[in-house]
C-alpha cells in the first residue's frame, strides 16, 4: 500500500506576513499519482475466511470490473504482503480495476506478486494486465507443488506511458470454468526513472 503524492511549497509575503502555499509539483511524475491499497487490505475480511465481490462492487479503491472475485482474509492462505490478497476467480473469472492520477507522457512501472489458488486439480492459472482497457501483459502461474502455506509468489512487472491525467489498471483472470484462479497481491505503481524505462 503506497500513496505516491508529493507537493512543492513556496513562501509568499502578504503585507509582511509569510504565508506558506502548497501546490502540486508538476515537474515530478509522483506529484499527482495516487495509487492505493495494492495489498488489498480494505475492507478487512474475517480471519481464515474469504468474501466474494461481484461486478460493480468496490474493494477499497478497487472495483470489480467483470465477473466476481474473492477477497482472501488473513490466515486463509499465505499473502505476499500484509494480510489479504485477491483470487481473481470467485465463482468464475473476474477482474479488478483501479483508476489513479497520472502525468501524460510519463512512464510508470506496475509491479505485482502473482500466485494461484492451489485448491483444485487444474494447475495452470492465467490472466492479463490491462492499461485503460488495452492488454499490456498476459500472465500464467503453475500451482504444481504449491500449498496454502507456501503459495510460491513471483514478482512481475509491466511498464506503460500515460496518455491521460488518469489511468485505469486492471487485473483480469482468463482461467475459465473455475472458482480457483490466479492470485494477485502487493501491487505497486511507480514513476519510471529516466528513459528508457518504458522504451
Amino acid at each position: 500500500m503506497r500513496n505516491y503524492l508529493a507537493a512543492t511549497t513556496a513562501a509568499v509575503l502578504f503585507g509582511g506576513v509569510g504565508i506558506l502555499l502548497t501546490a502540486p509539483a508538476s515537474a515530478s511524475p509522483s506529484a499527482i499519482s495516487h495509487f492505493d491499497d495494492g495489498s488489498f487490505e480494505t475492507p478487512t475480511v474475517a480471519a481464515n475466511t474469504f468474501q466474494n465481490f461481484a461486478m460493480g462492487q468496490s474493494i477499497g479503491p478497487w472495483r470489480v470490473a467483470s465477473g466476481n472475485v474473492d477477497l482472501i482474509g488473513a490466515g486463509f492462505w499465505q499473502a505476499a504482503d500484509g494480510d489479504q490478497s485477491v483470487d481473481l476467480n470467485g465463482g468464475n473469472a473476474g477482474a479488478v480495476a483501479q483508476t489513479f492520477k497520472t502525468v501524460p507522457g510519463t512512464g510508470y512501472t506496475v509491479t505485482y506478486s502473482l500466485a494461484g489458488n492451489p485448491g483444485e486439480s487444474t494447475k495452470l492459472k492465467t490472466g492479463k494486465v490491462l492499461i485503460d482497457g488495452q492488454n499490456f501483459q498476459d500472465f500464467s502461474f503453475d500451482t504444481t507443488g504449491k500449498t496454502m502455506t507456501n503459495m510460491g509468489y513471483v514478482r512481475r512487472q509491466v511498464t506503460f506511458v500515460a496518455t491521460s491525467t488518469s489511468t485505469m489498471l486492471t487485473f483480469a483472470s482468463t482461467t475459465p470454468n473455475s472458482a480457483w484462479g490466479p492470485v494477485i497481491d502487493d501491487v505497486t505503481v511507480d514513476p519510471c526513472p529516466p528513459a528508457p524505462c518504458c522504451g
